[in-house]
């Protein structure tokens, strides 16, 4: 990745790590009224999300179980999991594990035109800020969510 983008995601992906660490374990399945799902599910969608636009998953890359697209992926919600979803802990790894792949992507890759527009989107380096922005939205949703659970409880 770019110098600039790599300092982005790194700041993004530890501050979701930091977050998320220090978080009470008992909130992570509370999906609080107002919102439309869970901080477990939030996390699991980071994850699931950034494989998918970078790392091409399920087809291209097989770094994450395929469950985790009917889990974690866009338009999913936890009111609709079915069978086993891998706890916060093991995701949390996960995200370790992928932001190391992404310190390796080729700063070449970036320049990659895409197959076609992707949200407007054109080359690889576009879909890889993309990815960088809907990290930091969804730590923003986390952290919302943790203030408004501790606020009533």
């Amino acid at each position: 990745m770019s110098e600039l983008l790599f300092k982005q995601f790194e700041l993004t992906r530890n501050n979701l790590l930091d977050e998320v660490s220090a978080l009470n374990p008992a909130i992570f399945d509370i999906q609080p009224e107002g919102f439309n799902n869970t901080i477990h599910w939030h996390i699991g969608h980071v994850l699931t999300m950034a494989e998918q636009l970078v790392f091409g998953f399920p087809k291209e890359s097989n770094n994450l179980p395929e469950n985790y697209v009917g889990l974690f992926g866009y338009g999913t919600k936890p009111s609709d999991w079915q069978g086993e979803v891998p706890a916060v802990e093991q995701l949390v790894e996960q995200l370790k594990e992928q932001a190391v792949r992404l310190q390796q992507i080729d700063a070449d890759r970036l320049q990659v035109e895409l197959k076609e527009p992707f949200l407007g989107l054109t080359t690889f380096g576009e879909i890889a800020n993309m990815t960088v922005f809907h990290e930091a939205y969804h730590l923003g949703q986390i952290h919302a969510m943790n203030r408004f659970i501790s606020k009533k409880n």
